[in-house]
């Protein structure tokens, strides 16, 4: 679905990203780790065209969209959510929903209604401004806000961070949901374990901003933990 290759990316005069490649295949569910300062945000802020690639390819479904408007981005079919969540928080939940269905390709108007199926939780809020929610329905809406274009591809950098635990098993769970039973094929960034091994089945693991090893997620040991994921 996603290829990328010889991918690099400067901060400044700092080499981020050093020939990075990365294929993600329809229906994988893919957790991107690493130790902090490593190119994981630098890598999806790439993907979605919010930082200018230095160079490299990124093909998804077969097309070059290295050059892409980032909003061109969103209407093939890539949905982001960014670490941060970055909802606005003066406009309604309902707004916030909506501001999504600008890069629908059918022009639809409408929040589809499978939205409200896997967070009930924003139905009852439509009316209430998005800076009142918690931090867990904040992370709904902004993954509902994402989901609104129906895309093909979602790509989601640190979804429970800073959430309270019950909260994050539903946030695990809907994204288990939306891989198997949606068809929606998933990068994520995640530095819990946990939550990589429980929702994830693939994994890459960067390392001063290259992919040093992937694998299935159950190929993930104890020697590779500690020699690239332990603080």
């Amino acid at each position: 679905m996603i290829n990328i290759e010889k991918l690099n990316q400067f901060y400044g005069e700092s080499h981020t990203l050093w020939d990075l490649d990365l294929n993600v295949s329809k229906g994988d569910c893919i957790a991107i780790m690493g130790r902090n300062g490593v190119g994981k945000t630098t890598l999806v802020k790439s993907i979605m065209g919010l930082l200018p690639i230095q160079s490299g390819e990124i093909n998804f479904q077969g097309e070059d969209i290295s050059k892409l408007q980032s909003e061109t981005r969103a209407s093939i079919g890539i949905g982001y959510v960014p670490q941060g969540r970055r909802i606005f928080p003066l406009l309604t939940v309902e707004e916030n929903l909506k501001i999504g269905l600008s890069a629908r390709k059918d022009k639809s108007n409408k929040v589809p209604d499978f939205i409200f199926e896997l967070f009930p939780v924003l139905k009852e809020m439509l009316g209430r401004q998005g800076g009142d929610l918690s931090g867990g329905q904040q992370q709904q809406l902004a993954i509902g806000r994402a989901l609104v274009i129906d895309p093909k591809l979602l790509i989601l950098d640190e979804p429970t961070e800073g959430i309270q635990p019950n909260v994050i098993l539903e946030i695990c769970d809907i994204i288990r949901k939306l891989n198997i039973e949606h068809d929606v094929t998933v990068i994520l960034v995640e530095q819990k374990l946990p939550i990589a091994r429980k929702v994830a089945n693939k994994f890459v693991i960067f390392e001063r901003g290259s992919n040093v090893h992937s694998g299935l997620m159950n190929e993930l040991n104890d020697s590779l933990i500690k020699k690239y994921l332990t603080v």
